[in-house]
């Protein structure tokens, strides 16, 4: 028998595994069939023994997680593809799975996976029901906790019973398969000695006919050695026949029987081509096979031309096959780029610059859109399937955690914002009533400053406490108008003088910079020794001369930069060209300063990210911040040019040494 050995993994090999232990590839099952050369033998191609894994029915829902909600997400994930519809109630489905543990089998696995299932939809959608209701009675979403299931421990209980027996039975089947290739092995052994001889083979053909329907009624064995067994057997047992001279007619008539039966094999096989649905051909071919083995052999003469025949129409059903999981393949792999493409979609949206309600939830509908999407695609390829499922939830898990935390930190920092703003409203009701006109209305101005400075509150509280404030604010500012009429002209008058200044400080933007900026301050100066204007002017006025100001300013500093620079580079050479190295030690001290200027300039940018305005009137420590932003930014600018210009004179110096 050693002899006999072969290294080359067929088709028929696959099919006879498959066949011997009585292993069978579903019909509704996805699975993808491995290439296999043709040898003499052909047979039904056997799939890879890999199934797509079903997607997870609830994948990407925003609702929190309970405790073991991921394990029972798992369990459900099973055998999505049945096609038993969902008659049962979720008590049924209890019933049901509770009857069979207490069985003695282990029940249909497609009926169990099929259970298993339904009872996690109809878990998950409870669930989700009870998030809604949750959110509808205002509730916040993460403070919701999902209550306990009291039908899944049973479910759980009676799931583990199931497969602690299918187990056993397989422990037992594996022992089978073992008990009978030690029987079929003493058959080959015995088929081989009663072949040794023409005498013994005429002798023992009785015994001959028993050993082969011994052989017929022992079923599974080691996948492994299914088709060294066969191999051996049908050698075996044709040369048992070719061996035996006596009893022809008895012989002849074996041969005619197996000729018929093989011919109505053939028959069978060729009208398999016609029926539609790949998968059931594939099986039925396969019974035939194991019926071909089973049959003994022709005349001798007729053994090549029958098998050729069988073997055409095996060929029909095998290229069918490859054909429709090679196309179930393909439709994988581009299934897998598209949850690829959605997975890069998600993990691209960044949360860094999400800073108001609106902002994360444009960015909420997004992800929904991409998990709605999600759904529509089907399964990729089975060794990818789970891995880019989890990286997708992966992605829509971590946005929802961020945004709980993002809406958490601004509950607190709206809360205790809050609390600010309440303690300047008793403050400014505490002084409405006051008649120290000049301290208490520098307190109740420093008093709306700070209120400026403080961020927003929760939408409730926020109008009616700023009508609070706003109306102590003017009861004690109309009263003190009301006292101090006698000093409106002397207001006004102070209205006019600081409105010509906003005028000579508008000549000056078309003038030259020479001599500008001592008139500027000194403009300015004068401002400051101008008494109060009229209240309601104040804060318009205030604005025209600021923005006058910046204007100028703007002006002297981008001509004072120009001049700096112009100044640097005329003085460069001069000032290094005594000192050995002294233009990179000045370039490495610049790079320096110019790195400590930029992390100072990111820090600035961050902070005033996190501030925002609450007042229409607009936020001062933002004003004054963005204005400091803005100077460091032509400062980093201007040492961005002066590191050039040294750049540049180096250069040159480069080119102006002599040559070695």
């Amino acid at each position: 028998m050693d002899s006999l050995e072969t290294n080359e993994t067929t088709a028929l090999e696959q099919s006879a595994e498959k066949e011997v232990t009585g292993q069978s590839v579903p019909q509704d099952v996805q699975t993808t069939p491995e290439d296999t050369p043709e040898v003499e033998e052909p047979t039904a191609e056997t799939p890879a023994e890999s199934e797509p894994t079903p997607e997870p029915e609830t994948e990407s829902i925003p609702v929190p997680e309970a405790e073991g909600e991921t394990e029972a997400e798992n369990e459900g994930e099973e055998e999505e593809g049945t096609e038993t519809p969902a008659t049962l109630t979720k008590e049924e489905v209890v019933a049901r799975i509770k009857e069979i543990a207490s069985g003695e089998d282990a029940g249909e696995k497609s009926e169990v996976d099929h259970l298993k299932v339904l009872f996690y939809k109809y878990h998950n959608a409870e669930m989700q029901e009870a998030f809604r209701t949750f959110i509808e009675s205002g509730g916040e979403a993460d403070k919701f906790i999902p209550q306990i299931d009291p039908t899944e421990p049973e479910f759980r209980a009676a799931m583990q019973i199931i497969r602690e027996r299918r187990a056993a039975m397989q422990e037992a089947l594996e022992q089978q398969k073992q008990d009978n290739l030690k029987r079929k092995l003493a058959i080959l052994e015995r088929i081989q000695q009663l072949a040794a001889t023409p005498e013994e083979a005429n002798q023992a053909f009785s015994e001959f006919k028993s050993l082969q329907n011994e052989w017929k009624e022992i079923k599974a064995v080691p996948a492994e050695r299914a088709t060294e067994l066969w191999k051996n057997y049908q050698l075996y047992v044709e040369k048992f026949y070719d061996l035996l001279k006596l009893g022809h007619e008895l012989r002849d008539y074996d041969f005619r029987k197996n000729l018929e039966i093989k011919t109505r094999l053939c028959e069978q096989a060729e009208a398999l081509a016609d029926v539609p649905d790949v998968i059931q051909a594939f099986n039925q071919l396969q019974g035939l096979h194991q019926e071909w083995k089973e049959t003994g052999p022709v005349a001798k003469n007729l053994r090549d031309e029958i098998w050729d025949r069988f073997k055409a129409a095996s060929t029909v059903i095998n290229k069918r096959h490859q054909a429709h999981f090679e196309n179930l393949k393909a439709r994988e792999e581009e299934n897998l780029a598209a949850k690829t493409a959605l997975c890069e979609e998600l993990e691209a949206i960044g949360t860094d610059s999400l800073k108001s309600f609106a902002d994360w939830e444009s960015i909420t509908q997004k992800i929904i859109d991409l998990q709605a999407r999600w759904k529509t695609i089907g399964y990729a390829p089975q060794k990818m399937n789970n891995q880019i499922f989890e990286r997708f939830r992966k992605g829509c898990d971590q946005f929802f955690a961020q945004k709980s935390e993002f809406f958490q930190r601004l509950k607190e920092e709206l809360n205790v914002n809050l609390a600010r703003k309440k303690e300047l409203v008793e403050k400014a009701e505490a002084l409405r009533e006051s008649t120290d006109w000049r301290r208490t209305g520098d307190t109740l101005v420093q008093l709306q400053k700070q209120w400026k400075e403080i961020g927003a509150v929760p939408r409730k509280y926020s109008e009616a406490l700023w009508k609070r404030f706003v109306s102590a604010c003017d009861q004690f500012f109309e009263a003190k108008q009301a006292a101090t009429a006698g000093q409106r002209e002397e207001e006004n008058a102070n209205l006019g003088q600081k409105r010509d200044i906003i005028e000579q400080l508008k000549a000056l933007t078309q003038e030259g910079t020479e001599n500008v900026l001592q008139q500027v301050r000194a403009l300015q100066q004068k401002w400051g020794e101008v008494g109060h204007v009229p209240f309601r002017d104040k804060d318009k006025l205030y604005k025209e001369y600021r923005e006058i100001c910046d204007k100028l300013y703007d002006s002297l500093g981008a001509e004072q930069a120009k001049r700096r620079l112009n100044n640097f580079r005329s003085n460069l050479a001069q000032k290094f060209e005594k000192e050995a190295g002294g233009l990179t030690a000045e370039r490495n001290r610049m790079m320096r300063a110019y790195e400590k200027m930029r992390d100072e300039l990111k820090t600035y940018e961050n902070n005033l990210g996190f501030l925002t305005s609450s007042s229409k009137k607009g936020n001062s420590l933002v004003d004054t911040m963005k204005k400091k932003v803005d100077k460091l930014r032509d400062e980093l600018n201007l040492l961005a040019e002066k590191i050039k210009a040294v750049d540049e004179q180096m250069k040159n110096e480069d080119k102006e040494a002599p040559q070695e």
